[in-house]
């Protein structure tokens, strides 16, 4: 089973919590928008949206990183999420890996995590020292005694994001002085049913081993099936606050947005 009935439990109650707190305390912040209200012409949809919004940035990325915690605590030895890699990075460690980064973005070689990492942990570490920057991982977790590391973005990110987590997923490889598991994770694809093709990414990630989205990345992390598994819950905790979110979506609406 993808998931037990207790980690299905545990993210239901977690979903939950999120959006009574929503429901709870949601107070409209703007009170009038003249141009969008006369064009919507729908104070009902304009008050859902925002409200919306407002859950979605509440959620943000820290509930994937809640749910990672969840799935993976039961099929490894340790899970947390904003885990602390610790270790130092010495000067000629990361001339190297800016020298890989900037390679890939100017596209003069090819992503290879392997690779990459074999060339980390090439470099000296001598001089090394603590650097406060990058040194959380948003999710960790150790199986089997390997341990892996990972880094939850949004799933529409610049160019500069891409270059930055490369920059990360390297230098906790350099942290570690060893070679250990880094990834990139999306939880989505957003062009689904299309392979995930965003032109910012421009190469600079090894997909499916540096590089993992939506179904692959949960079920890498739970085993096969929990993906489904997964929307299946957040299915059934929506249709059971439909009839109350929808009740608040009125209430809000109620304030007209064309106050001019």
């Amino acid at each position: 089973m993808a998931l037990s009935y207790n980690q299905v439990e545990q993210i239901k109650q977690l979903l939950s919590e999120k959006i009574e707190n929503k429901l709870s305390r949601y107070g409209r912040e703007t009170v009038s928008m003249p141009f969008l209200a006369r064009l919507i012409q729908d104070n009902e949809k304009i008050a859902a949206y925002s409200f919306i919004h407002s859950i979605a940035t509440t959620l943000g990325m820290s509930i994937y990183e809640d749910v990672s915690v969840i799935i993976a605590s039961e099929r490894s030895q340790e899970a947390y999420k904003k885990y602390g890699v610790g270790g130092v990075l010495a000067s000629e460690q990361k001339d190297r890996i800016s020298s890989i980064v900037n390679e890939l973005r100017n596209g003069s070689r090819d992503a290879n995590i392997e690779n990459e990492i074999s060339e980390v942990l090439s470099a000296s570490a001598q001089g090394g020292e603590f650097q406060k920057s990058g040194n959380e991982a948003d999710f960790y977790m150790k199986r089997d005694g390997e341990e892996y590391f990972f880094e939850i973005k949004t799933v529409k990110p610049n160019i500069d994001v891409f270059q930055a987590s490369k920059t990360k997923l390297l230098e906790w490889v350099a942290r570690k002085r060893e070679r250990v598991n880094v990834y990139l994770a999306f939880p989505y694809n957003p062009y689904h049913p299309e392979p995930y093709s965003r032109f910012t990414e421009v190469g600079m990630m090894d997909l499916g081993n540096d590089f993992l989205i939506g179904e692959q990345y949960w079920d890498f992390i739970g085993g096969n099936g929990t993906f489904s598994k997964l929307l299946e819950v957040f299915d059934e905790v929506g249709k059971y606050y439909k009839a109350r979110l929808d009740k608040k979506f009125k209430e809000v609406a109620e304030k007209r947005l064309d106050s001019y």
